[in-house]
Formats: C-alpha cells, sequence, structure tokens
C-alpha cells in the first residue's frame, strides 16, 4: 500500500504536467529520467523561467482550487448508520413518518433570532473576481434558499468606487450591491448576510460602515480559513489599481510605485502584480475589546472564523468564542479555498477537516461540561453533498448547527449562468438540450419558484442563482432521505452515534464507535432476551 499521500510537482492547479507521466519519483513528483533539453512542462521547469508566478494556482480569477492531497482520513471514512425501530421528533408511524416531514431548519445566536432553512453556509466569499462574477447568482440563491451567505475581505479595500476618507470608508458601490442583491431576495426573515473583516477592512472601518449604513446585523471577526494561514491574496493586471491598493495600505508586489517596476510592467516583463493582506495577531485583549467596539457599534450578532491552525489556536477560539458571548464560531479545516492560494501552502499546510472537527468537538465538550457558554458551530473543509453534511453535523453534534460550502455553491452558481449565456445564445449543449430550451424546462425548481415567486419576478432571475437553489434543492431532499433512514426528524435529533468508523485509525481520531463495536451492548441484551417480551422491548417507539 502506497504510503504517498501527495502529488507533486505536476497539477492542473499550476497547468504543469511531467513529461514521462507513467513513470514519476513519488517523493520528489520529478520524471523518473529527467532529460536535458526538455522545455520544463512540470512545476520545476515552469519555476526557472516564471519564478513566484508559479506559487499560485492558475489562471487566476476564472478557478476556485482545492488541495489533491489524499489525508490518511477523511469524512469517507465514516458511514452513516440508520435503523429500522422508531423515530425521533415524530410519531413512529410510517404514514407519518415520510421523509418530506423531516424538518430542516436552524436557529442560532444569543437569542436564537438567526434562522436557516437549511444547515448551509457559504463561509466567506470575498474581493477575488471569481466571487465578484458570481455574486448575482450566489446571492440571491442563497437569499432564495434561506441560506447564510459571508461576504468575505477586502471588498472594500478592492473597490476602486469606494470613497475613503481620512483613512475610514464613508461610501461604497461594491459592497453596498452586495448587500442589497440579498436583502432583496430575502423571503420571511430566513437566512443572514454577514460581513467579515479582516486586519485592512477593521483599519477602514468596514464593519461599523456596514452596520450604520447597509443595516447589516451580523459581522465577523477573521482569524483566517483552511486553505492557507497567511492573508487574502488577488493578483492585479491594471497599473492604476495597482497603485491604489498600496496607497490604500496593502502589500502590493513588486512595488507599483517604483519606476524601474512600472517600466518593466510597461514593457511587458511581467504582467500582474499581487495584492496580499497582513497576516492577524491575535490577543484576548484584542479580541475582547474589538467584540465589544462592534456591539456598541450596533451589532446585534458577531461571529468569528478561523482555519486549520494548530491546535492551542483553536482552543483560543473556542475559549475566546465562549468567553464572550460570540454568535457563531466557523471552523475550516485543511485542503479548500475560493481564490488564490499558494499552491503548495494549500497541499501541506494545517490540521485535515476530520481530525480538526474531531479536535473541535473535544475542546468544545470540555466547556460545555464545565457549564461555560458554547456557541453554534459552522464547520468547513471540502463538504459537498448531503452523506458529507450529515457526517459533519453528526461528527460534532450537538454543538455543529450549520456546515460551510463554499467551491460546491460557486461551482453550481457557475453552471447555473454558463447554462443562460447559453440559452441567450440560442446554443444549449446536447448534454443539456435532452431536458429543454428554456430556463422552465431545464432547471427542475423552476416551476414551484414561478409559483412562489410570480412570473414578473421569476423573470428577473439569473439563471445563476436557480443554479444555486437548484443544487441546495438537491442537497435538502437527500438530507431529508437519510435524517429520515436514521429516523431523525428534526436536526437537533442528530447524534455522534448515527455515524460509524469504518476503521480502528478513523475511529481513535475522532471518538466515533468503530463500525464492529456499535450496538454491542444493546445488541447482546436484545439476544439474551426470552421470548416475545423481548422483541417488544427491543421496538420501543422513541419520539
Amino acid at each position: 500500500m502506497s504510503t504517498t499521500f501527495s502529488r507533486v510537482n505536476s497539477s492542473a492547479a499550476t497547468l504543469t504536467k511531467n513529461r514521462t507521466e507513467g513513470s514519476v519519483t513519488p517523493a520528489s513528483g520529478m520524471c523518473v529520467t529527467c532529460v536535458d533539453g526538455c522545455i520544463g512542462m512540470c512545476e520545476i521547469g515552469k519555476s526557472a523561467y516564471r519564478g513566484h508566478e508559479v506559487i499560485y494556482p492558475q489562471p487566476f480569477g476564472m478557478i476556485t482550487t482545492a488541495a489533491e492531497k489524499t489525508y490518511p482520513v477523511d469524512y469517507s471514512h465514516f458511514n452513516i448508520m440508520g435503523t429500522a425501530v422508531g423515530a425521533h421528533g415524530i410519531e413512529a408511524d410510517s404514514d407519518k413518518a415520510v421523509f418530506p416531514a423531516v424538518n430542516l431548519e436552524v436557529a442560532f445566536g444569543h437569542d436564537n433570532g438567526v434562522k436557516f432553512k437549511l444547515p448551509i453556509m457559504i463561509p466567506g466569499i470575498g474581493s477575488t473576481n471569481i466571487a465578484k462574477n458570481n455574486w448575482e447568482g450566489l446571492a440571491i440563491g442563497s437569499a432564495l434558499a434561506g441560506t447564510g451567505l459571508t461576504i468575505g475581505e477586502n471588498v472594500v479595500g478592492m473597490d476602486p468606487e469606494s470613497v475613503i476618507k481620512d483613512g475610514k470608508v464613508v461610501d461604497t458601490v461594491d459592497l453596498k450591491r452586495r448587500v442589497k442583491l440579498y436583502k432583496d431576495h430575502q423571503r420571511d426573515g430566513y437566512g443572514a448576510i454577514v460581513v467579515q473583516a479582516n486586519i485592512e477592512d477593521t483599519r477602514l472601518g468596514v464593519h461599523e460602515y456596514a452596520i450604520s449604513e447597509l443595516g447589516v446585523q451580523c459581522v465577523e471577526l477573521k482569524w483566517g480559513q483552511g486553505a492557507k494561514d497567511i492573508g487574502g491574496e488577488v493578483k492585479v493586471r491594471d497599473l492604476k489599481k495597482a497603485q491604489l491598493l498600496y496607497e490604500r495600505g496593502y502589500v502590493v508586489i513588486p512595488d507599483p510605485t517604483d519606476e524601474n517596476v512600472i517600466k518593466a510592467f510597461e514593457r511587458g516583463a511581467f504582467k500582474e502584480f499581487e495584492r496580499h493582506s497582513r497576516v492577524g495577531m491575535v490577543t484576548e485583549e484584542g479580541f475582547a475589546q474589538r467584540v465589544e467596539e462592534l456591539r456598541k457599534a450596533g451589532a446585534k450578532y458577531v461571529s468569528l472564523k478561523t482555519g486549520a491552525y494548530r491546535p492551542a489556536d483553536l482552543a483560543r477560539a473556542v475559549k475566546y468564542a465562549s468567553k464572550y458571548g460570540i454568535d457563531l464560531l466557523t471552523v475550516d479545516g485543511a485542503g479548500g479555498g475560493t481564490g488564490m492560494s499558494p499552491w503548495r501552502m494549500m497541499n501541506e499546510w494545517g490540521v485535515p477537516p476530520v481530525e480538526l472537527h474531531s479536535l473541535l468537538y473535544e475542546y468544545v465538550k470540555q466547556l460545555a461540561d464545565r457549564g461555560e457558554h458554547v456557541p453554534a458551530i459552522a464547520v468547513a473543509g471540502g463538504f459537498t453533498f448531503e452523506d458529507q453534511i450529515f457526517k459533519g453535523l453528526a461528527m460534532g453534534a450537538p454543538f455543529v448547527k450549520l456546515i460551510g460550502m463554499a467551491r460546491a455553491p460557486i461551482a453550481a452558481a457557475m453552471v447555473g449562468k454558463t447554462i443562460g449565456r447559453t440559452i441567450e445564445q440560442n446554443m444549449v449543449p446536447v448534454y443539456i438540450e435532452r431536458f429543454g430550451n428554456t430556463k422552465d424546462e431545464i432547471f427542475v425548481t423552476a416551476a414551484d419558484l414561478r409559483h412562489e415567486l410570480g412570473d414578473d419576478e421569476f423573470e428577473k432571475l439569473p439563471t445563476g442563482a436557480l443554479g444555486l437553489y437548484t443544487y441546495y434543492e438537491r442537497l435538502a431532499q437527500g438530507l431529508r432521505q437519510l435524517m429520515a433512514g436514521n429516523r431523525k426528524f428534526a436536526l437537533k435529533y442528530i447524534t455522534r452515534d448515527d455515524i460509524a468508523a469504518l476503521t480502528p485509525e478513523a475511529a481513535r481520531i475522532s471518538g466515533i464507535a468503530y463500525v464492529m463495536d456499535v450496538d454491542k451492548a444493546e445488541s447482546k441484551k436484545i439476544l439474551s432476551a426470552n421470548g416475545k417480551a423481548g422483541g417488544k422491548k427491543s421496538r420501543k417507539k422513541t419520539g
């Protein structure tokens, strides 16, 4: 069995490949025979002429990226345990305990005032082009579905039309648009639009502006994410914009105000500047002070997002969130990303999701057992489908309330947008044309949405929003089916013993029972019972 978990030196993410693709040295990723005269298709070769550019996934602004690393343990190493007995949250009656009756709503916050129709949150889509270009679909689709969406870091600072006076933002175009798109399509008070801030955002007063001028109730402090342990990054192809960002206090490489750099850029020696955010310096005193400032500024709910840092940092996040009354704590495992995370860092840095979420449960339970405040928890790290959502909720039950997803919702919105473009051009691909040539025929949720919203409102919907909404509809039905199979008819009934570890190693890491040890005591009791009485007792209804 191979013990190599990483793929090195060639990847679609860096647009590189090996010359001898069938014969590669596992540890280095190099061709078994590296030949003098090769033009350098691999990552080493490409780095020989493009240098630091090859650190990042490409082409920037058109892709999302996630690690290729195969972790020793992941969520596929757990299976969902169903049962033939009883029901929780509904009468144990076959005519009533049907999967459409499963309630997927969740409420959280210090007053349980934030309510979602589905336990899904998009945790931080920021200033990258991939986010900006798909925001219509993401915002409207999330709002219609009654789920959460976080506006990520640097949106104000990256907006050339932002008005900044004395170092503070007083007006915006992009942030205002992003908030409005969500709010205009919110239904019945479900869902939430959250504005996130990093160091640069905090210096610009983004949270205070969002609260006072845009009516945002939910704000988020950001310590990091699972994709990288440095600040946010983007590439900039325009010299004037690079200079604007430099003036606004960002780290821009190379220096766009240097005359030699300007001349090199103008003659085509390089085509992109890099804009970097600073790394945070967390202290308990600074954290407490900022939370208090936000509440005084009018924030109704304050959340914290942290990444795949070492366990002591996770412990800090859990403790500070408890001590200072944070409403939602999002913990993002290693390996994923939606922007421009350094490729090797994305693959080789941080605590993987299963290990991180297992530690999270352990830490949170310690506080709960002592009667300390436990905020609602969201976990993220490569979730895409309903089975993974169920496993994530079960792994952290009863503390985990939401599953954070970013790349998958973006993919759904992008596909929806692309389908819309082909409809407009009368060029619907054959693969899709078998379902029809209009959005009413292609999107399976169209009929219900048209009925709910009315013809005029439905016609205004961008197909990117239909793509996300329809993807969420699939996740909702799939999750209801899994929960009904477990006889759990509301999210609050999901428990850790609803999943089982498939290997002793997965069991050791997570504390979830190994599949061969599940129900041992109960099974022994059933088998040792005499006559019908034991059978009746084993089929006792629950609910």
